[in-house]
């Protein structure tokens, strides 16, 4: 007597799995950019949220912090020690990602700024992938 077997063949299970394979790395690849791009929304918030600390600092003293070099912005450089200690910020925000930086810049007058930023997807409006980006009052 015969018996028959039952079940999947090899060709079968690998067809599936390399079926699994090309759905999961879509799904990373997209699942990648989603986060880019919360990323750089973060980034602007920051960046506002600087600008906002700046515009307060500016209103107490009637100039910008002085800062004729850009200074990378760390949360414990000089910079964001000036705006922690005159309360006009509880905490100075810093990139979400290692490997990228904010920068502030001042002219020797401190009547006007830039705050530099990395973007790491060009989906936002005004703004270009890359390190290039700036933000002045």
């Amino acid at each position: 007597m015969k018996r028959k077997v039952r079940g999947f063949t090899i060709i079968e299970l690998l067809v599936v799995l390399a079926v699994i394979a090309v759905l999961s790395s879509i799904a990373i690849v997209r699942f990648s950019s989603v986060q880019a791009s919360g990323r750089d929304s973060k980034r602007l918030s920051d960046v506002s949220q600087i600008q906002k600390a700046l515009g307060l600092y500016q209103i107490d003293n009637r100039f910008f912090p002085v800062q004729t070099s850009p200074i990378e912005i760390t949360g414990e450089d000089s910079f964001s020690l000036v705006l922690e200690s005159a309360g006009v910020i509880p905490e100075v925000p810093t990139d979400p990602l290692s490997g990228y930086t904010y920068t502030y810049q001042s002219n020797s007058a401190g009547t006007d700024y830039d705050i530099g930023f990395c973007l790491e997807t060009d989906g936002i409006p005004n703004y270009s992938q890359g390190c290039g980006n700036t933000i002045s009052p």
